[in-house]
């Protein structure tokens, strides 16, 4: 037997004040369903109903507050290669080591590292919250691509499963609009929720999430899937910040304008330490043409690379933190075949400070969708 319940973010501890954008993209609490018995809920429950869907979602402002503190995240892949479909293609153990290689090159098949016969799909990454620090808001995004050499579908887009480090499997149901475009090949879609309450319950340690809906397979457009949990917290002793996340659905194409979002109403001071996290699909490493800049205000543009990151190809299937892979995942894959969770430096745009930070994204042939943008910065005093 089960018990559902809604949590909204007010519940839990007393409401601390914030940005209306919170609560402007409809329900503020992710649905859990939390099983009494120790088995995890098994992948025949019922469906989840399904949320509004919508080919595109612009960019708009999920979450906004100013206090002492930070934005931590953790995330993985949900699905990998199994074997080379092209004779030039590299070994499929090489590639995850981080050899240069897309999806469409694959037969791809699941990342499944839970001993649970009832998820098809499951991966870890650890959520590092700093000591005596308070959560204040948790999201969890999620999606892929749902035409490959199967068609999954779509009526499970809006629900996964997630465990806290030690816990069980619940269910969480998107709580907003959930972005499908089928176009060019691809059946794409990303969901996400409010996961406030049980981050700020079980807090650090390694998340597991299973049964994103993915299809394996090869296709020329080829599979790619996976998660982010992306975490506002409050500790008294860090500088006081501005803390911003953005979320949306947004197809970047080339030989077009490029795309871009602009945050505003930020006061961020002169100096600032700063950083930028991104979210994306289906970028392939080594086709070139991808590309992020940062605009403070009006000033000139900083074109965002790292080792990790080549400045044209900023989209190339990674995890990873200021040039380095993130390694606190299970798997650890180097190249994430088509998924996309990077956290940038950007102090050298923030030299004069700023009220507002515009980013643009270029694309390679192929093009790439955004699916979140978090900013980290100093505020001014």
């Amino acid at each position: 037997m089960h018990s559902c319940f809604v949590d909204l973010i007010e519940n839990g501890e007393p409401p601390m004040p914030e940005s209306p954008g919170i609560a402007a993209r409809g329900v503020l609490g992710a649905l859990l369903c939390t099983a009494f018995s120790a088995a995890p809920l098994t992948a025949a429950a019922a469906p989840a109903p399904t949320p509004p869907e919508a080919s595109g979602i612009p960019f708009t402002q999920r979450y906004h507050s100013v206090h002492r503190g930070g934005i931590v995240r953790a995330a993985n892949s949900a699905i990998t290669c199994r074997s080379p479909k092209s004779k030039d293609a590299a070994s499929c153990s090489s590639l995850q080591q981080g050899a240069q290689g897309a999806n469409g090159d694959y037969d791809m098949f699941y990342v499944d590292l839970d001993d649970d016969p009832n998820t098809y799909n499951s991966s870890r990454a650890r959520l590092s919250l700093p000591a005596d620090s308070r959560v204040r808001y948790a999201r969890l995004y999620w999606g892929g691509n749902l035409r490959v050499g199967e068609q999954k579908p779509p009526k499970d887009n809006g629900r996964v499963l997630i465990a806290e480090p030690g816990g069980d499997y619940k269910e969480v149901l998107a709580d907003t609009q959930v972005a499908h475009r089928d176009a060019d090949g691809s059946d794409s879609y990303q969901a996400s929720a409010d996961i406030t309450p049980l981050v700020r319950s079980s807090g650090s340690g390694h998340w597991t999430v299973a049964q994103i809906n993915v299809a394996m397979g090869h296709s020329k457009a080829g599979a790619w899937g996976g998660w982010t949990m992306v975490v506002a917290y409050e500790k008294d002793t860090d500088p006081l910040r501005e803390l911003v996340l953005w979320d949306g659905f947004e197809s970047v194409r080339p030989g077009r304008a490029q795309h871009s979002v602009t945050m505003t109403g930020l006061r961020i001071g002169p100096r600032s330490a700063g950083r930028a996290g991104l979210v994306a699909y289906d970028g392939d490493r080594g086709a070139r043409g991808d590309s992020v800049r940062v605009r403070a205000d009006d000033k000139g543009q900083l074109l965002i690379d790292d080792r990790a990151n080549p400045s044209d190809d900023s989209m190339n299937s990674t995890i990873a933190d200021f040039g380095t892979t993130v390694t606190g995942r299970q798997p650890a894959h180097a190249n994430t075949l088509g998924y996309d969770s990077d956290v940038f430096d950007i102090r050298p745009a923030l030299a004069d400070g700023a009220n507002s930070l515009t980013f643009r994204f270029g694309a390679e042939d192929n093009g790439h969708f955004l699916g979140a943008l978090f900013v980290q910065a100093d505020a001014r005093r």
